[in-house]
């Protein structure tokens, strides 16, 4: 078949399914990109394609079983003849290497995380029929990679950017390390850089992600730089909200505490995972901090940045975990009344130093803590939703309501996409993007019911600027059922 950079061959194409965090977008969409700019015309997964690309989660056994899951219809697909190749990419495939062509034999190629900038090569070969090398696994690199030119597939008003890549902490239950490599931070002027070609592009809330938010710039500088980065990107102009995820809850100086709490467009919303508070169990975990070390951090946050929204994520059911541990888990909980948490269950991981602790417990004592912990959260979440009755807040509209006119699915500041719950507005015309005051009227479990209002909102809710004119159609193709 004549390569697909031949302009006597037809244009091939190429459908993408893109699997696990926000962090993977990130990497989905760099392939999208490099496909793009080598002549390949990206088209819905559900269409018929010359090739698909699969870029896999690994995290868990959950995101595993699904990422597998996916794989296989894949290729019943290709045994259908509605696609010609499958290629599958990304932290799976890192993760498993060799194994998953010999689990999988009729996959075509598999690229590892570091092989990205590869795709269109791999995808190259196999339209123009080489086959004889299946797999492309490169060193992490001891550089931040580049994601800019990417094609994105987050909605144009909102996107991921990467601060950094890999991690350091070798905690025990994550496997991370093993797929992503060591920490490597992403040079500021890079970053700046890539905010403000996706502010051209459209996007008004930019979230920041990473394996170790706050780790930022120790290894490339020496010290971190979180503070400064901030600093730098609240200068970027068309942005409007920057929301950080991911923060470890290590190295908060003076200097991040002043950034988070004067920054113009960083939003009062921080994640920190803790995954536990129970001392014996955070250094079975490996998480080099303690809980009153944890309690210093949180304290300081909320005396320093007004209105605050806190969420965090927490291991359940981890190895050698007791009764007590456990309750003191919820008690805390109870105590420090986060506005957003998650619970996740412990998973064995095979290639993980918990794997080889003692005392893993039964799955259905853990799934029962789990339960006990989301239960113990819920009257604190429906609380703090139930006070924002009456307010007028920020709304960013993200899509029109399928449930009739001039209803719209929106956020404010204290939602963060995909994880927390949404608002819904009646009101309008908008378009995604727009940030709209709207008061608060009623609440619906975890969601809000809002209406717009003609009051501007308080100025310690950071309201922004309206926007002069509605912005044009994308110039990037965002794809469907990804």
């Amino acid at each position: 078949m004549p390569s697909p950079k031949s302009p006597d061959s037809p244009i091939p194409t190429v459908s993408f399914v893109s699997l696990g965090c926000s962090k993977n977008t990130v990497d989905s969409e760099r392939m999208l990109g490099l496909l793009a700019q080598e002549g390949y015309a990206i088209v819905p997964d559900a269409q018929p394609a010359d090739l698909v690309v699969v870029n896999t989660c690994g995290f868990i056994d959950a995101a595993r079983r699904e990422s597998i899951g996916v794989i296989e219809e894949l290729l019943e697909r290709k045994r259908a003849g509605q696609v010609k190749g499958v290629i599958v990419a990304g932290c799976l495939a890192e993760r498993q290497r060799e194994g998953l062509l010999e689990q999988f034999p009729e996959v075509d190629h598999v690229v590892g995380v570091f092989g990205r900038e590869e795709i269109a090569r791999v995808a190259d070969r196999l339209i123009g029929g080489l086959k004889e090398q299946r797999e492309v696994f490169r060193p992490a690199p001891v550089q931040a990679q580049d994601d800019r030119a990417r094609l994105r597939i987050t909605p144009r008003h909102l996107t991921y950017l990467k601060v950094s890549e890999g991690c350091d902490r070798a905690c025990t239950f994550c496997a991370i390390p093993f797929m992503r490599g060591k920490h490597v931070t992403k040079p500021i002027e890079m970053v700046v850089a890539e905010a403000e070609e996706l502010a051209n592009d459209g996007v008004r809330e930019l979230v920041l992600v990473a394996q170790d938010m706050t780790y930022y710039g120790l290894d490339l500088y020496g010290r971190p730089r979180l503070a400064e980065l901030l600093r730098e990107l609240d200068r970027v102009e068309g942005l409007d909200w920057i929301r950080i995820l991911y923060c470890y809850p290590q190295y908060f100086t003076d200097e991040l505490y002043e950034s988070l709490a004067g920054s113009k467009k960083i939003v009062p919303y921080l994640d920190m995972p803790l995954q536990h508070i129970n001392d014996r169990l955070l250094k079975r975990m490996n998480r080099r901090h303690t809980r009153a070390e944890t309690e210093a951090i949180i304290g300081r946050l909320r005396e320093t940045i007004p209105n605050l929204v806190l969420r965090t994520t927490f291991i359940v059911g981890f190895p050698g975990e007791t009764e007590a541990e456990f309750d003191e888990l919820v008690e805390f909980v109870e105590a420090t009344r986060f506005e957003r948490l998650g619970a996740f269950t412990y998973s064995l991981e095979p290639d993980t130093p918990a794997a080889k602790l003692t005392g893993h417990l039964p799955a259905d004592v853990i799934e029962s803590r789990r339960d006990r912990l989301m239960a113990a959260q819920q009257p604190i979440a429906f609380a703090f939703n139930q006070g924002m009755v009456g307010k007028t807040l920020d709304v960013m509209i993200d899509s029109p309501s399928t449930e009739g006119r001039n209803l719209w699915i929106g956020r404010t500041y204290a939602d963060a996409p995909d994880v927390d719950g949404v608002v819904h507005l009646r009101g309008g015309p908008y378009y995604p993007g727009e940030i709209v005051p709207a008061e608060i009227v009623d609440t619906d479990g975890y969601d809000l019911i809002a209406r717009a209002s003609e009051s501007e909102p308080p100025q310690s809710r950071k309201a922004r600027p309206r926007p002069r004119k509605r912005p044009g159609p994308s110039s990037l193709v965002v794809l469907d059922d990804i």
